[in-house]
């Protein structure tokens, strides 16, 4: 930036000049003291302004210095400012970028929801079908256990009617009974609740009462054993004499066996065929 020179700049050639024209008037004319001194006077305040003029230019120089520092920074702000928006931006479109990828991820996480959904509708409906069929087929077991417990109800009658003749024989030989009724009874309680019993046997022992049981199953089992044995306890309540208590099947399973020889050792088991080959039948 170039300045402006002050108009009372005290140049050499100025100097000369003045002193010339001085020499000249005093050449010339008559110069008073006064007039001498009011001119030192007015060179001395020459100088002064000049002295002002460069102190205020070296000022000036100063400011346009500052200035010119000031500007320096401001550019390298901008510069940073500049660098910075670019970081910014390139920030930016790596955000967008990865906003874009999000939007894929949450579109595909919602196609695949769609799919889940549509899969857990689907095995609702298998499960429901699978629900309906497994009544059905609980529906056909309670049928198929109800026939088969009806079958083994038929074997069992049909054992009772094979064997009813050899009781007479049978409960003299096992228990020393004198048997007086060989019936199939239903024995009703003072509650109006009845059991129905497969082979009623009533005599005498010793002259006392004594009432002998049996139950007819095709392969007794377990629970068999575990409810005669309640209805024996029953009978015993209720009838008031001595109850005996048998079990016959065609065959019994060892566990079986083993299970009522340790928890029920008053029933005895007996196999169908035994009465044939151990007892008389009554004609």
């Amino acid at each position: 930036m170039q300045t402006q020179k002050s108009e009372f700049r005290l140049t050499p050639q100025v100097r000369e000049e003045i002193i010339r024209i001085i020499d000249q008037r005093i050449g010339e004319v008559h110069v008073r003291r006064e007039d001498f001194t009011e001119l030192k006077g007015i060179v001395k305040e020459l100088a002064e302004a000049q002295k002002r003029s460069e102190e205020r230019l070296t000022r000036v120089e100063h400011a346009v210095k500052e200035l010119a520092e000031a500007q320096k920074r401001s550019e390298e702000r901008l510069t940073r400012v500049e660098h910075a928006v670019e970081e910014l931006a390139e920030a930016q479109k790596r955000s967008e970028e990865r906003l874009t990828r999000v939007e894929h991820a949450v579109e595909e996480l919602a196609e695949a929801q769609k799919r889940t959904e549509k899969r857990v509708e689907e095995l609702a409906e298998a499960q429901k079908r699978t629900e309906d069929e497994l009544r059905t087929l609980v529906e056909e077991h309670k049928k198929t256990r109800q026939m088969v417990g009806n079958l083994s109800d038929v074997v069992g009658y049909g054992l009772e009617d094979r064997i009813m003749p050899y009781m007479y024989d049978f409960a003299k030989k096992v228990y020393g009974v004198s048997v007086d009724i060989v019936d199939r009874r239903n024995v009703i309680y003072p509650d109006g609740r009845y059991d129905e019993i497969n082979i009623y046997v009533e005599g005498r022992k010793n002259g006392k009462k004594v009432y002998i049981i049996g139950e007819c199953k095709a392969q007794p089992g377990k629970k068999d054993a575990d409810g005669f044995t309640r209805l024996l306890r029953r009978l015993k309540g209720h009838l008031g004499g001595e109850v005996k208590g048998f079990l016959v099947g065609y065959t019994f399973s060892p566990d079986v066996e083993e299970y009522v020889r340790e928890k029920y050792p008053e029933i005895k088991l007996i196999k169908s065929y035994e009465f044939g080959v151990r007892y008389r039948s009554r004609p």
